[in-house]
């Protein structure tokens, strides 16, 4: 079942482009042309908004759906025929779009709060383009560093019996480690850690150079990063400072038109505290000429703490969405298109 925040942040955006006056009447109402939503969720979004809690969430949600219906680059001001949600439905596989909405068969709209998270990959299938299910990142990329690490930090664990080796840790040993290591690593353990992370975040950053060293490779990478799809998607939410986010992403047919790629780079970062990997992408506007950046950084880290699970690449964008140029923003809603005309 998805989280209460997330059905707050998911369907009250869908209610808003129904065109009712407020929330409260929305959730009365609890119209039929929003599928997937059953009385108990309705329920629980009530008791949530009458209780008084995520009133940010229930407010910028109600906006942003609002604002979706009235724009030019949504329904221009007519009612939705369906809007469905994806609530707990998860298809097997990679999806290609983050889509959590979709409106009358045809928008497809990812709710995105508080978070500049771009994609949450494997290393394996980020850096190398490939991964298999049983692949250790660190192992491959940092073996040496990996070990010296496990082997400080394996005295600072009790109760269980550890493996020497750092490559034959079982769940049950992953886990103990997970419990019993602190957060910040002191004296000696910091300092095997600090050598690991940037010995991970020098060889993944090789890795990622080797597997994309054309310049077309490079500028599919970019479209992965962004996550840009053959059909064109919105973002709806709440940015990490608390502004509402809300704009179409563009396909690479799309940006291709509007701008030209010029470069894309990388390197690794050191003492971030995670093994990091910055990147920069360039373009040029096809009508002006302006030469535009888009930057973030990828951070390969351990799931749920350390030694815990299979690392993890996490993709941030550190260029604000309004300044990328795949991302188009949704012009604030227009006073003459009105809902239900008519």
């Amino acid at each position: 079942m998805p989280a209460l925040r997330t059905e707050i942040t998911e369907i009250v955006t869908g209610l808003a482009m129904f065109g009712y006056s407020d929330l409260v009447h929305a959730l009365s109402i609890r119209p039929t042309a929003l599928e997937n939503v059953d009385e108990e969720v309705y329920d629980r979004l009530l008791g949530a908004y009458r209780s008084g809690n995520h009133m940010g969430e229930f407010h910028t949600a109600w906006v942003n759906g609002f604002r979706f219906a009235r724009s030019v680059e949504g329904l221009r001001g007519r009612p939705p025929w369906v809007v469905e949600w994806k609530g707990a439905h998860r298809p097997p596989g990679y999806e290609q779009i983050p889509a959590d909405l979709r409106v009358d068969h045809v928008f497809l709209i990812s709710c995105k709060y508080g978070s500049n998270i771009l994609m949450n990959s494997s290393p394996g299938n980020l850096f190398d383009g490939t991964a298999t299910p049983d692949q250790d990142w660190f192992e491959e990329t940092a073996g040496a560093a990996y070990q010296d690490l496990y082997e400080i930090c394996r005295p600072l664990v009790s109760g269980i019996s550890l493996p020497a080796r750092v490559a034959d840790l079982t769940r049950p040993d992953r886990m103990a480690l997970k419990r019993q290591l602190p957060r910040h690593l002191q004296g000696d353990a910091s300092a095997a850690y600090r050598a690991f992370t940037a010995e991970v975040a020098r060889a993944s950053s090789e890795r990622w150079q080797a597997a994309i060293s054309s310049k077309r490779a490079q500028e599919e990478t970019v479209w992965r990063l962004l996550r840009l799809q053959s059909a064109p998607y919105f973002v709806l939410g709440r940015s990490v400072t608390g502004q509402a986010l809300a704009y179409r992403v563009k396909t690479p047919w799309d940006l291709r038109a509007s701008h030209r790629f010029v470069s894309f780079r990388q390197w690794a970062v050191a003492d971030r505290g995670q093994p990091i990997v910055a990147f920069a992408a360039g373009f040029r506007n096809q009508l002006s000429g302006k030469l535009q950046a888009v930057e973030g950084h990828v951070e390969v880290r351990w799931s749920h703490g350390k030694f815990a699970q299979a690392p993890e690449a996490k993709v941030y964008l550190d260029t604000p969405h309004h300044e990328v140029p795949a991302y188009v923003p949704l012009e604030p809603a227009r006073d003459d298109l009105t809902l239900f005309p008519g």
